[in-house]
């Protein structure tokens, strides 16, 4: 399996206050990758930083490539695309026009693949084909979500990273969110995926990573994480039950 991205000794500041400090991953291709934390542990910042929104030290390398002085559209150019915590959608247009935006370089570039990909976009969700025509400031929390993935499929992302995309949201909508994140990888695409919710995370990834106070502290395979005491006491519980 091919490495798309390696991260090694990534630290971000707010000023004088370290977020991440030396943090390394690894995304290969074909793999759902996660990192679980608390609150407040520099996930956010991490993805930030991955997609050239903040300024960082240390190694980012995509597809072998160093991006550190890349910008982040022509990150996303390359197939590296985030979906934010907030979703950003533009709430006074449609559902097919945030979709459009989504695509934008790839107009730019007189793409004629992208009336494939809105059909492609609308069978994995047909609750934005029916509501195609709505604006996305009146959907429901599903729905934005929805959108806000849909719309990053639209760029084709080689790989896709989503902060937090079960907050807020409700626990029948939070199991679809992530059937669907499960379903994206037989897409060809690969996920890093960012998430409180430890549970959900780990039984849909296949390698994770537990971030703390800005710090990689723990990482394996989903499946010795999700049995690891600590991950368990910290992150899951005595809860059982799958999301997925």
């Amino acid at each position: 399996m091919s490495t798309l991205l390696e991260v090694r000794g990534l630290s971000v500041a707010y000023g004088k206050v370290e977020a991440v400090h030396h943090a390394g991953l690894r995304v290969e291709e074909g793999r759902i990758v996660t990192v679980i934390g608390p609150n407040g542990a520099g996930k956010t910042t991490l993805l930030a930083a991955l997609m050239g929104m903040l300024a960082a030290r240390g190694s980012v390398r995509y597809l072998g490539q160093d991006i550190a002085r890349i910008e982040p559209e022509q990150r996303v150019s390359r197939g590296l695309c985030l979906v934010p915590e907030r979703r950003e959608l533009f709430a006074a247009m449609t559902v097919e026009d945030n979709l459009v935006l989504g695509a934008f370089h790839r107009y730019r570039k007189r793409d004629k693949s992208i009336a494939e990909d809105f059909e492609k976009v609308y069978q994995l969700f047909p609750r934005l084909k029916e509501r195609h025509l709505q604006l996305a400031g009146t959907l429901s929390g599903g729905e934005r979500q929805m959108l806000a993935l849909g719309r990053a499929l639209m760029s084709r992302p080689r790989l896709l990273m989503l902060d937090e995309p079960s907050l807020g949201l409700a626990p029948l909508i939070v199991r679809d969110i992530f059937q669907i994140i499960f379903r994206l990888r037989e897409t060809g695409v690969s996920i890093l995926l960012v998430e409180q919710n430890a549970r959900a995370a780990l039984q849909v990834a296949d390698f994770g990573y537990v971030l703390e106070t800005g710090e990689i502290v723990l990482e394996g395979p989903s499946v010795e994480l999700a049995s690891n005491p600590r991950v368990i006491e910290s992150y899951l519980g005595l809860a059982s039950g799958k999301v997925v």
